[in-house]
């Protein structure tokens, strides 16, 4: 049965892999299908728990906080509200977005499609149920949260006079971002794929090309329908890519700058007002002796946008230079940005966490600053920018380039071998 590599376009054919098995594109060196670890029952259990969790982790209390005498306490489904009804509307919304409407979404699809798999019923609409849910993995941030959870709760911690109680829902949110993160794990997205429709068999003759969605190889007279096993349409290369990718990456690296510089998040409480950038906090965070999350901190919320903003500028750089230079390593850097560029949004999305929570009337509170508008705004950006761009070209430049494939005219075994089908 053959797929298409969906980072570098080439057409391979993969045998049934056995247990704790890893298949390899041979030409950028992307995993195309793992089964270490991997189960459908596995991974259906974990969603259903993360949906069902999710209910009481929107409904119920996720710390009660107590500074002389005065309690406060948060619960995400009106939490979220208040911070839009303060005035800031971007980061309250896109926190509701991304914390309490995507993952019912996401979980709510991905339970969906893994239940009639298990079952064996392939309606019509399953592939694009299963697509949907794919493209929301990375939108969805229940895990990304339950850092962020974890890093405002060890930070107020240090506050003097100020105790807290983990409540039944905070309980309940540790358990759906555990549960997220090994739905994660256990799904086996090819296996999947393969149960809802099968893999198409080689074909020699004809023009073909893959959806990078799920991999199916298809006619090249099929460009712009829809897919007949995800309905996504189908594109021998994503139009206008890089010219998207470039905008969005221009804008990120615009709002970097105020993202860093301007305070985050403000505080005025027993009448001592301070104000904290992204490195402020860091250095707050390590002097108080808490490195670990000092270290996270300054990991999630500085250095990996700007290693998103370098890695996709390579990338792009790569298509407009058609350069065929370490196109395995370009293209390694851009799956590892795709991935964890949602990590990015820990930080606004703790402080979306504790500045609900500590509102005391006369002893003070905690506020959301401009810092934090820019953050969460460079941090779509980015996500956004990773989306838009289609690997692929990197590999089309380099062959127009090289006339083999990202290899010098001298050594054309192997390069000859790559747009052949392999078994």
């Amino acid at each position: 049965m053959a797929i298409a590599c969906p980072d570098c376009g080439t057409l391979l054919g993969i045998p049934p892999l056995p247990r704790r098995s890893t298949a390899f594109c041979v030409r950028c060196r992307a995993t195309l299908e793992f089964t270490s670890g991997r189960s459908i029952n596995a991974a259906l259990a974990c969603s259903l728990a993360t949906l069902l969790l999710l209910i009481p982790v929107n409904r119920l209390p996720l710390l009660e906080v107590n500074l002389w005498r005065v309690q406060s306490e948060l619960v995400i489904a009106t939490g979220f509200g208040e911070l839009a009804a303060r005035g800031w509307v971007l980061l309250g919304g896109l926190a509701t977005l991304f914390v309490v409407v995507l993952p019912f979404a996401r979980f709510g699809l991905l339970t969906l499609v893994l239940g009639a798999v298990r079952i064996g019923r392939r309606p019509d609409w399953l592939g694009a149920a299963f697509r949907w849910a794919m493209w929301l993995d990375r939108w969805a941030m229940m895990d990304v949260f339950l850092v962020a959870v974890a890093v405002g709760y060890y930070y107020l911690t240090t506050i003097e006079h100020l105790s807290m109680t983990i409540e039944p829902g905070g309980e309940c949110l540790a358990a759906a971002g555990i549960m997220s993160m090994l739905s994660r794990a256990a799904l086996d997205r090819r296996t999947v794929w393969r149960a809802i429709a099968g893999e198409s068999d080689r074909n020699r003759d004809g023009r073909t090309m893959g959806c990078r969605t799920c991999g199916l190889i298809q006619p090249q007279s099929r460009e712009g329908a829809p897919c007949p096993r995800c309905a996504a349409p189908v594109l021998v290369r994503k139009r206008d890519s890089v010219a998207w990718t470039a905008a969005l990456l221009a804008a990120a690296f615009i709002l970097f700058f105020p993202a860093n510089i301007l305070p985050m998040n403000g505080s005025d409480l027993l009448r001592t007002r301070e104000s904290y950038t992204n490195f402020g906090y860091v250095a707050q965070l390590w002097s108080l002796g808490l490195w670990p999350l000092a270290v996270l901190t300054f990991w999630t919320s500085i250095l990996t946008p700007a290693i998103m903003i370098g890695a996709l500028g390579w990338c792009v750089l790569s298509v407009w230079r058609r350069s065929s230079r370490r196109l395995i390593l370009k293209t390694a850097a851009f799956r590892i940005v795709a991935e964890s560029g949602r990590w990015s949004m820990t930080g606004p999305l703790s402080i979306a966490f504790f500045v609900p929570l500590l509102d005391f009337g006369p002893l003070g509170s905690e506020t959301v600053s401009w810092g934090a508008t820019a953050f969460v705004s460079m941090g779509v950006l980015l996500m956004a920018a990773s989306l838009t761009f289609d690997p692929r070209l990197m590999w089309d430049g380099a062959h127009d380039h090289r006339g083999t494939c990202g290899k010098r005219p001298g050594a054309t075994s192997d390069a000859r071998r790559v747009t052949r089908w392999f078994y």
